[in-house]
């Protein structure tokens, strides 16, 4: 399952998740983004153990600019509150699997 995740939320699902968090930065316009969406969506469901949000820039510009996103897409990946790693692009879906492997 994938969630959306807002300035709202974002505290409770991402910093005082029990689980490492994996987050999309994505916009509806950008096609990069298009093409690395169902690689995201792949991840999630196949690593029940982390979660999954993707956050949509133009929607929640204030915590896309909290992190100096300036490219999309950008993944960053959190543990235990604080982030652990990032990729900006497309990535192929081991690059991905790497990074929630730790």
């Amino acid at each position: 399952m994938v969630l959306e995740i807002t300035k709202d939320n974002f505290e409770a699902e991402v910093l005082k998740s029990d689980k490492p968090v994996l987050l999309d930065f994505w916009a509806a316009w950008c096609g990069p983004c298009r093409m690395l969406s169902p690689v995201v969506d792949e991840v999630a469901e196949e690593n029940p153990q982390i979660k999954v949000g993707k956050v949509n820039v133009d929607e929640q510009s204030s915590l896309a600019a909290s992190f100096g996103i300036m490219s999309i897409p950008t993944l960053l990946f959190f543990k235990d509150g604080r982030q652990a790693d990032a990729s900006v692009g497309v990535v192929p879906k081991t690059v991905i699997e790497k990074m929630i492997a730790g």
